[in-house]
């Protein structure tokens, strides 16, 4: 549907953001273009350029919270998300400087056909549980073969990584020549992001990462007391940052991986409820609950698309997810070789604040409030704040 922001990914997506950054910190060139809102020259002229990735921050949740004073003074505009609109998907753009199409993460959930295996991407476990990547024997690289963006850009790169996945199979697999720099709250982070402006002689870049936005607002709404209230403390802090970061030449960048949206019980689709559907499919729904990968059994493919258009075409928008990739959702340049297979051979792309979901006979059933990883404007929309410091 038209009212839905496809990626812009000819220079007005996290991904040329990434190609700005690259290009102006004088680095290889990546697969997007530039973006629009900020050229590579612009980043240049600077000696530390910082970009800080508030996990969950969508455009028009900040717009809707004018009382964030310092972000709001500072925003020069949106750019699109990845598709999806996730948190594997859209860091992994950030980590690489590539689009989905070239870096192959494609949501929570993921079938990696070389494992046998459905995981959950970030923890690096297999769905059903157990250990991660590398305590199984597996080398995280094998899985996450693009290069890091610190080791495509011409300079130091610091990455600040809250502690308690700071050393993860995923982060230490994208973290290239970049040195680690581990933290416990959102102050603690800032306060090293000043530390390393002011002691840099050459020039350097400092990639921040913070989760806490998003996790609130999977846990209590993004329109709750608590995510409202953060929002402000993150405001704070970075203005507080802004202003101790004043005389050392550095260019401040804030942005967020995707937005969020807040549902109702009625907008939650279970697999429990459709047994006729759950049995056309091979494996569970992979990807996200706002954009679900399903891999059909062998000669059930019109049965399948049958019974979603007949049954729940009120809620999700049926693709062949091969047509997504020929469409440019994932975006340019040559798939990735493992792409198709990691994205089955249906896409369910929710309409509205719909979700669906499946669960494994043991797991533990939750309800998240706050979801992303769908097509709607507060999902895919981000801002980018820049501050000259």
């Amino acid at each position: 549907p038209s009212a839905m922001p496809v990626p812009a990914y000819n220079g007005g997506s996290i991904a040329n953001l990434m190609r700005s950054l690259v290009s102006g910190l004088g680095g290889e060139n990546v697969t997007c273009v530039p973006l629009t809102l900020l050229a590579a020259g612009e980043i240049a002229s600077f000696r530390n350029v910082c970009l800080l990735v508030m996990d969950g921050l969508g455009h028009g949740y900040l717009r809707a919270h004018p009382e964030a004073n310092w972000l709001n003074g500072h925003l020069r505009g949106r750019i699109t998300s990845v598709f999806p609109s996730t948190t594997e998907t859209a860091i992994t753009t950030f980590l690489t400087g590539e689009p989905p199409s070239r870096h192959g993460l494609t949501g929570w959930h993921m079938y990696f056909r070389e494992l046998g295996s459905v995981l959950a991407v970030l923890p690096g476990r297999s769905r059903y549980g157990g250990v991660g990547l590398s305590e199984a024997g597996v080398a995280p690289s094998a899985l996450f073969d693009q290069a890091a963006v610190f080791d495509r850009v011409g300079v130091e790169s610091v990455v600040l990584s809250p502690a308690h996945i700071a050393h993860s199979d995923f982060n230490q697999a994208h973290l290239g020549r970049a040195k680690l720099r581990p933290f416990r709250g959102l102050e603690a982070m800032l306060d090293i992001v000043v530390e390393l402006a002011r002691d840099s002689r050459e020039r350097r870049f400092i990639y921040g990462y913070w989760p806490e936005l998003d996790g609130l607002g999977h846990t209590d709404g993004m329109n709750s007391e608590a995510s409202v209230h953060h929002l402000k403390q993150i405001d704070r802090a970075l203005a507080t940052c802004a202003t101790a970061l004043a005389g050392t030449d550095t260019l401040l960048v804030v942005t967020a991986d995707h937005g969020q949206i807040d549902i109702l019980d009625s907008d939650r689709i279970s697999l429990d409820d459709h047994p006729e559907l759950s049995d056309m499919l091979v494996l569970p729904l992979c990807g996200e609950s706002r954009t679900a990968y399903s891999y059909v059994r062998p000669g059930r493919a019109a049965a399948f698309e049958r019974y979603v258009t007949e049954n729940l075409s009120h809620a999700v928008d049926l693709h062949v997810s091969r047509d997504l990739v020929d469409s440019g959702w994932f975006g340019p340049g040559d798939p990735h070789p493992r792409l198709i297979e990691r994205i089955g051979d249906y896409t369910l792309v929710m309409r509205d604040h719909f979700v669906i979901k499946d669960w494994l006979p043991h797991e533990k059933k939750y309800k998240l409030t706050g979801v992303h990883g769908g097509m709607t404007p507060d999902e895919m929309y981000v801002p980018v704040v820049l501050k000259a410091c």
